[in-house]
């Protein structure tokens, strides 16, 4: 991992000891709420660098849900304190930072199974019905309350893909993650955390993708099972092949090249008109291409009119992008847009994510848009069961795929293997005569890792 996530206090193992005696100390004075909290994070940024994990995890207990004296005095005092106020968003606000800031440290050094026993803290927790104490009374109130937000429910993500009770919403945690950390309003703790977490799951999906194409057709691991990381069955081989085999000037990379220099030094106007054609272009399904550009067509017109005799530049270029990945998916990231219903449903899923893909090779930077916008179609279909979702789960294998393929630092190839004669194209005797290469690169000079089929 290239990026450290560890927050610490700078200092050797001596001073965040001194650091930890002066904080234990039992001076009792008001602080306004922001010393407080900062008391909070760094006493656990201080032990959770220097601690194990069970003493941590006690230290958690003892402060936020216990109450009973801790190690460090200040610390429980300052919960205490931010408790009395009477804020309830407060207390929430810095629980939930405190848990983050556990999760980013143990995140980094790897351990796995001490987030998990923090979230079973919440799962397992139980009012305490003797309690008389109306401070406590109001933090008990709270703790329930947090346990049932949606903030509890972004906690869970972190865990969501070694989860017993298995959803199908867990498959594609590498979006739902996406919100939290495009949110500025959440911790930067939070939004790191959640941002690192979702990168190692594409990753981790990019080299089972590699492995499995590479291997899935080879006579020497013929009888041993491989892991198929999509959900998509015997299918997944044809679709990769096919995505691969459409290479040379047509390939959905070159088309984007060619299409950001042609429409260099023109007005936005003229942009809007090109960037329609340049989506539909050389689409096979001719009712989904009318469909797609009656409604694009409708859309771009309005938007940014003021814009539209202006010189093209690149913040413009990502603003309209964004838009239509909010036409095609949600307007409002919470329900999915008719658009989106009305492809998918019809069976143009392969297209719509071609679509998709293209804008992302037009201009990277709005994949985090999609990836939110595409978060909210999934939380908005959480609650159905799998069989009734089975069109928009398909869609979202086949964007995984093609955009491992198109956007990942692996390159796909086909070789025709002997005795294999040219069917028509894309069929499936075609296909059937090629095997995977891929590649893995890590930078322009780094050792190459080959996997044949």
């Amino acid at each position: 991992m290239t990026q450290s996530l560890i927050l610490e206090i700078q200092g050797n193992d001596q001073e965040n000891a001194h650091k930890i005696e002066q904080l234990s100390g039992g001076e009792k004075h008001q602080h306004n709420l922001q010393e407080d909290q900062s008391i909070v994070y760094e006493y656990l940024l201080v032990i959770v660098k220097t601690n194990h994990p069970e003493e941590v995890l006690q230290e958690f207990r003892d402060i936020f849900i216990y109450c009973v004296k801790s190690r460090c005095s200040k610390a429980l005092h300052a919960v205490y304190e931010i408790v009395v106020r009477n804020d309830e968003l407060e207390f929430k606000n810095t629980l939930k930072r405190a848990c983050y800031i556990l999760i980013n440290n143990w995140y980094a050094t790897r351990q796995y199974q001490a987030i998990h026993k923090l979230l079973k803290i919440f799962s397992e927790y139980k009012i305490n019905e003797n309690t008389e104490s109306p401070i406590l009374k109001r933090r008990e109130k709270w703790l329930l309350n947090f346990i049932n937000s949606k903030d509890y429910q972004e906690l869970n993500l972190f865990i969501a893909k070694s989860n017993v009770k298995k959803h199908w919403t867990n498959r594609f945690t590498s979006y739902l993650l996406v919100p939290q950390y495009v949110d500025l309003n959440n911790p930067v703790e939070q939004r790191e955390a959640a941002k690192i977490f979702s990168q190692q799951l594409k990753e981790q999906f990019k080299f089972e993708l590699a492995m499995y194409t590479a291997r899935s057709q080879s006579a020497v691991v013929h009888n041993r099972r491989i892991k198929n990381p999509t959900g998509l069955g015997d299918e997944v081989l044809p679709l990769v092949k096919a995505i691969v085999l459409r290479r040379g000037v047509f390939s959905y990379t070159n088309l984007a090249h060619i299409f950001v220099k042609q429409n260099q030094n023109i007005t936005y106007k003229d942009f809007k008109k090109n960037l329609i054609k340049y989506l539909i272009f050389d689409v096979e399904n001719e009712n989904f291409a009318n469909a797609l550009s009656k409604n694009l067509a409708e859309k771009l017109e309005r938007i940014y009119e003021n814009y539209d005799e202006e010189s093209l530049d690149n913040s413009l270029i990502c603003r309209t992008c964004n838009r239509i990945i909010e036409y095609l998916i949600t307007n409002n990231r919470k329900e999915p847009s008719e658009l989106f219903i009305l492809l998918l449903t019809q069976g143009h899923a392969l297209n719509l994510v071609v679509v998709l893909v293209k804008l992302i090779l037009i201009c990277k930077n709005v994949r985090s848009h999609l990836e939110a916008c595409l978060a909210g179609a999934i939380q908005y279909y959480e609650k159905y069961p799998e069989e009734e979702c089975q069109w928009l789960i398909k869609f979202l294998e086949i964007l995984n795929v093609t955009l491992a393929i198109y956007t990942e630092d692996v390159e796909y190839n086909l070789v025709q293997m002997p005795n294999t004669k040219a069917a028509g194209k894309n069929s499936c005797l075609a296909l059937d005569g090629y095997r995977i290469f891929s590649q893995f690169k890590e930078d322009k000079k780094a050792k190459n890792y080959n996997y044949w089929s």
